[in-house]
């Protein structure tokens, strides 16, 4: 028995993890998409996402948060955090194939683990497929629960609906934007105590993915928002408006608020000629789950949430919020 247990020690790789660096970013693509296309058993595992981006986009985005694996001087995986103020999650957390079941995974786990702590985050996340009792049980380990499951969603987009004022943030003067992430901050901190979303929207605006839709109520006061991501290149993908993260202030109005947000977001994608809009909402928030049925979305993909602590966070009953956590 002795010598077996050394045997099998010996045989497993020496991991080293570090920062993952741009000149990474191809191999890293290349693996994430090769790994994700073989587990779900694509005939060409390399065709998985098309042409979404979701490792240069990340990494853009926040580089201190970017992680990658090596064996030998040479990359087998990366994961990526991401702060939203008093959330965090992780992902995606990609491993090449032939590394699968070594030890990789729990390496990659600990510098996200060490973000979270840094930034103070107080809900942490994950998205996973919710079959995967491999998957589900890795970040059990780090004290990741599944709770609700998430639906990804998608709809076709038709000719654009009237819909009360809406802007695009792109389309603010230098001069108001910080002023109107301030405003954002208070809206998605009203949904849940903390919650910040301006890291996404500076990374839609800064590298060219998509922008960040501001609905406004009657009066003018910043009654939702969406970041979206549009087209190839960004985290949609051609053809497609992903809506990454989307809200509306909480209060009586809330739900007619969150139809407006999602009739705006398809008044985007129809001007910019895109032909589906995709957005994801936990199965906790069922009453904008529900609005979204009714208005014609779809599941394409259904994962798990996985949270820690073990509590709901933002995804309960009563928040008209759209994410996914991929």
């Amino acid at each position: 028995m002795g010598m077996r247990n050394r045997t099998a020690e010996a045989a497993q790789p020496e991991v080293t993890v570090r920062p993952l660096e741009e000149r990474d970013l191809p191999a890293a693509d290349r693996i994430l998409r090769f790994a994700f296309g073989t587990f779900l058993g694509l005939p060409e595992p390399l065709s998985f996402m098309g042409d979404a981006d979701y490792v240069r986009t990340r990494w853009l985005a926040d580089p201190s948060a970017a992680f990658g694996a090596e064996i030998d001087g040479e990359l087998v995986g990366s994961n990526f955090a991401t702060s939203w103020g008093s959330t965090g999650f992780f992902g995606p957390l990609s491993i090449r194939p032939d590394f699968w079941d070594r030890g990789v995974g729990k390496r990659l786990m600990e510098p996200v683990l060490g973000c979270f702590e840094r930034w103070g985050t107080k809900h942490a996340g994950l998205f996973t497929f919710a079959h995967s009792q491999k998957h589900v049980g890795l970040y059990q380990k780090f004290g990741f629960w599944p709770r609700f499951l998430t639906a990804v969603m998608t709809t076709a987009v038709g000719q654009p609906a009237p819909t009360p004022r809406w802007t695009r943030f792109s389309d603010l003067p230098e001069s108001e934007r910080e002023p109107m992430l301030r405003a954002c901050r208070e809206v998605t901190g009203a949904a849940s105590a903390g919650l910040d979303v301006s890291r996404e929207i500076r990374a839609v605006a800064q590298q060219g993915l998509g922008d960040t839709l501001l609905l406004r109520a009657d009066a003018g006061r910043l009654a939702g928002l969406a970041v979206c991501h549009c087209g190839p290149g960004s985290e949609a993908g051609s053809g497609i408006c992903y809506v990454k993260f989307g809200v509306v202030r909480p209060g009586p109005a809330a739900a007619a608020d969150f139809d407006h947000l999602l009739d705006a977001c398809g008044s985007m994608a129809a001007e910019g000629g895109l032909r589906r809009l995709v957005a994801g909402v936990n199965l906790a928030r069922h009453e904008a789950y529900l609005r979204m049925l009714g208005r014609g979305f779809r599941t394409d993909l259904q994962g798990i949430a996985m949270q820690r602590p073990d509590e709901p966070g933002y995804n309960r009953a009563g928040v008209y919020l759209i994410d996914d956590w991929r």
